[in-house]
């Protein structure tokens, strides 16, 4: 079973210039996306997809791959990942190399670990899911969302959940953002990452991030100093 993980890191950054590349508590952010790669020692092979030649010699200096360069079409603002990493799989197919699973990873996730991606390929196989991804649960819940309008009034998205304890409300979820774990046939197939058939791994709130601005990457910052100072304890 060939399995091959795909580091998906463009060049164009709005809200934070060149973020895929920024200095994380000393070297590049897009290097603990590689790295991790590297140790789960259950790839064979960890490339990144990247247009921009800076990315390029960054991702090799740090052991990435990089067979070839990213299409323009796929590198601006709108592209979705599903689109990168079909053309990153189609590549590699005209080349004569195929791969039955692949991981597409996000290059601003320094939280994941070599065991959640051992983790989320076993539960992949031994479920036969299409996909697998991290996810976190939201911290309040969501089922008592409100929404304001222009004047600021509140109101909530369902009225009827208001005198409900929160401890009755059914725990709720989202993506973490950090990786993808699918079935390549399978991917090719749908072309979608979310199917009727995909699993999950729970992950503790100090696990994830996402990082949008720099509110965000100073609170990864301090999340990442916190887990490392714990495993010294």
């Amino acid at each position: 079973m060939k399995k091959l993980a795909i580091i998906t890191a463009r060049g164009g950054s709005k809200r934070i210039p060149r973020k895929n590349i920024n200095d994380f508590l000393g070297k590049p952010i897009i290097a603990y996306s590689i790295e991790t790669a590297l140790e789960a020692n259950l790839f064979d092979e960890v490339m990144v997809s990247t247009e921009d030649e800076e990315i390029a010699q960054i991702a090799q200096k740090y052991g990435a791959k990089v067979p070839f360069l990213r299409s323009i079409e796929n590198a601006d603002d709108f592209s979705a990942t599903s689109d990168v990493l079909i053309e990153v799989v189609e590549e590699y197919q005209k080349e004569g190399k195929k791969f039955d699973i692949c991981c597409g990873i996000y290059p601003t996730a320094p939280f994941i670990t070599p065991e959640k991606l051992n983790e989320a390929f076993e539960l992949l196989i031994t479920k036969s899911f299409d996909v697998v991804f991290p996810v976190a649960q939201f911290s309040y819940p969501i089922q008592r969302a409100l929404k304001k309008d222009i004047a600021n009034k509140m109101t909530m998205f369902n009225p009827q959940n208001l005198l409900k304890r929160s401890q009755d409300l059914e725990s709720a979820y989202h993506d973490a953002g950090q990786f993808y774990m699918f079935d390549t046939i399978t991917f090719l197939k749908n072309k979608k990452l979310w199917t009727d058939n995909t699993g999950v791994i729970v992950l503790p709130s100090m696990q994830v991030q996402d990082i949008d601005n720099q509110e965000d990457w100073n609170l990864a910052e301090f999340k990442y100093q916190w887990l490392k100072q714990q495993t010294k304890i």
